[in-house]
């Protein structure tokens, strides 16, 4: 017998008449007369050949077969409910709000300039973006999405690593005309610094002997405002330590051929729930896509200095994003 021959509206019909053990409740709950409701079982009967249901005044009894009938038909239904849930989400474009939470760096520098292709690609999705400095926490729901700079600890986020941050020391044209370039980063001394404020408080994670420099050094401008920060510098205000995909985003500014000072690591962190939002898994999927782009191997765990792009190749092959992972 060939699937073809069974209407799977007559299947559907007599799993209600099993269901509620009459022909004429079925009817009402259908809104279908009696006689139809009968004809639809009978038809399913001849197309299976066998019987399903004993009629009798007292409603409907199921036969062995019809018993096997219903397994069957119950676990349709629960496939068809599925297929539209499912299907259906694929089938409408994703929406809704996903806040995101980030440093005032990669969050105005990075990702905002690539959010109009984003939105080309999905319409209905809003992000929000919340600047701020310190780890934004997702688990209250502060931000459904966070990126930040300590790696995460809580068991009930999921994190991965985006990539790493290298700090160069970069400056005006006007500013090194004035005052030369230095040879090292020991003649800083003779120069006027920039500084963001939450790189004083990360000490620890600076190269050791930069580490020890960086206490002594007197910096002329300290902030907590990259955008700040950027401006000073290429206004010939000093030397500023800035990420080193900086020298891409603001062109006027040189990168000094001086040594990395610092490697800063930076984490993806959400939760199962975002994950499963059809927007929230968009917006990580696209996330993690603009920082493994072949424009991305500024965060390679392999510094390559802006000066010798040509090497970026090198960069690329030695950045492997880790898995997502359990806090």
């Amino acid at each position: 017998m060939s699937s073809e021959r069974i209407d799977w509206d007559n299947l559907r019909v007599f799993r209600i008449v099993a269901e509620l053990g009459s022909m004429s409740a079925a009817a009402t709950r259908l809104g279908e007369s009696p006689p139809t409701v009968g004809r639809k079982i009978d038809d399913l009967e001849k197309a299976l050949n066998t019987q399903l249901l004993i009629r009798s005044t007292r409603g409907v009894e199921l036969t062995d077969a019809g018993r096997i009938a219903l397994g069957h038909a119950h676990a349709m239904a629960e496939s068809a409910k599925l297929i539209n849930e499912e299907a259906s989400d694929k089938s409408q474009p994703a929406e809704g709000v996903i806040t995101l939470g980030t440093g005032d760096g990669l969050g105005p520098y990075w990702i905002a300039p690539r959010l109009p292709g984003f939105y080309a690609a999905n319409p209905r999705i809003q992000i929000k973006m919340n600047v701020a400095p310190g780890a934004p926490d997702v688990e209250s729901g502060e931000a459904d999405i966070g990126i930040q700079f300590t790696e995460p600890k809580s068991h009930d986020t999921i994190s991965r690593r985006l990539g790493t941050l290298h700090y160069i020391s970069f400056a005006s044209r006007d500013y090194l005309d004035q005052h030369g370039e230095p040879a090292s980063v020991f003649e800083y001394f003779r120069h006027r610094c920039i500084l963001h404020q939450s790189y004083v408080n990360q000490i620890e994670r600076w190269a050791p002997k930069m580490s020890d420099l960086k206490k002594m050094i007197n910096f002329a401008f300290v902030t907590n405002s990259a955008s700040s920060m950027i401006e000073v510098c290429k206004n010939g205000g000093g030397i500023a330590l800035l990420p080193s995909y900086i020298g891409r985003v603001a062109p006027t500014l040189i990168p000094l051929e001086l040594p990395e000072v610092a490697p800063i690591e930076f984490w993806l962190t959400y939760t199962e729930r975002v994950w499963r939002l059809p927007q929230g898994k968009i917006v990580l999927d696209w996330l993690n896509a603009i920082f493994e782009a072949e424009d991305a191997f500024w965060f390679s765990e392999h510094f390559i200095h802006p000066n010798r792009e040509e090497h970026r190749e090198e960069a690329l092959k030695a950045f492997k994003p880790t898995a997502p992972s359990a806090g």
